[in-house]
């Protein structure tokens, strides 16, 4: 966090990537149980915040993204002023880096600093806890950014347990040029007809023994069962990153961002400047595991 003064200060909103994703089933509220590996990373977007005399304003440097109340920066920001009677107004810029469509939880993201950032500039007094129980109303998938670092997921998301640090190794991220409908790809999930599951029990034994051979080789996610099938180019990042260096590569959350975990940063940026020239992806970029300490504090 970078504070430029007594009445603003900026966040940084880091992406996600989900190391094992699987479904369980979908409830009869219509939400999916999952169970999932998620993990900060140093690719983010940046917030600054800024007491106003009243009212909400989020402006952002994408014209496709609108600072209106469909943005959940905006709907953070009336939640959190609404729950907390706060009597001023606030003015939000959004300067975004992180992908969107891209299963990175860039939006979600975004939200969670909200809570961070509001939080410290009225002096609303949260704690960790409390912004969880709150920004679940807003996304499965804030409560989860709102903490960050490595974490077990469960429920519809909301549901997480905190483990050890990656260890740290360099990340490739690929989102090619198509933007995917998370809700098309759970409509069209039959969780029930599954023929196979991530080891997630195997993975987080792996996270807990500081063990990035057992986690990359247990790296797997239901969700490409279906946007796979749709977008074929997604297998064709992953093959072209496991055929050039890459320990394991796997969409993240319902695509169609690909990443690829890697040994060593030479391998890496090898395959980033191969990826790159081969046009199979839009934004191609050079990542690395983030912290909790390191994202929040």
């Amino acid at each position: 966090m970078v504070q430029a003064g007594k009445d603003m200060l900026s966040r940084k909103a880091y992406a996600k990537i989900n190391l094992g994703l699987d479904v369980i089933r979908r409830r009869e509220d219509g939400y999916h149980e999952v169970k999932m590996i998620m993990q900060t990373v140093s690719l983010y977007d940046v917030l600054t915040f800024e007491k106003a005399a009243a009212g909400i304003t989020v402006t952002t440097d994408k014209d496709e993204l609108p600072g209106d109340e469909n943005n959940l920066v905006y709907k953070a920001a009336k939640l959190l002023t609404e729950t907390y009677r706060v009597k001023e107004g606030v003015r939000i810029e959004l300067r975004k880096n992180i992908p969107m469509a891209a299963g990175m939880a860039g939006g979600s993201t975004d939200a969670a600093a909200v809570f961070h950032g509001m939080n410290e500039l009225f002096g609303l007094g949260m704690t960790e806890q409390e912004m969880c129980r709150l920004a679940v109303k807003i996304g499965a998938d804030v409560p989860y950014c709102i903490q960050g670092g490595t974490a077990l997921a469960e429920g519809i998301g909301e549901i997480l347990t905190k483990l050890p640090d990656l260890p740290d190794c360099p990340l490739l991220i690929a989102k090619p040029d198509i933007e995917v409908s998370t809700k098309y790809v759970y409509e069209n999930l039959h969780a029930e007809e599954l023929r196979r599951h991530p080891d997630m029990d195997g993975m987080r034994k792996a996270v807990e023994n500081g063990d990035l051979a057992g986690i990359t080789k247990r790296m797997e996610n239901v969700l490409e069962t279906v946007t796979i099938e749709k977008y074929p180019v997604i297998r064709e990042i992953k093959d072209f990153m496991k055929g050039n260096g890459a320990r394991n590569a796997l969409m993240s959350g319902s695509g169609p961002t690909v990443f690829g975990v890697y040994e060593a940063e030479e391998k890496a940026e090898a395959a980033r400047k191969l990826l790159e020239r081969e046009g199979l992806a839009k934004r191609v970029f050079a990542a690395r595991p983030v912290s909790r300490k390191e994202a929040y504090g």
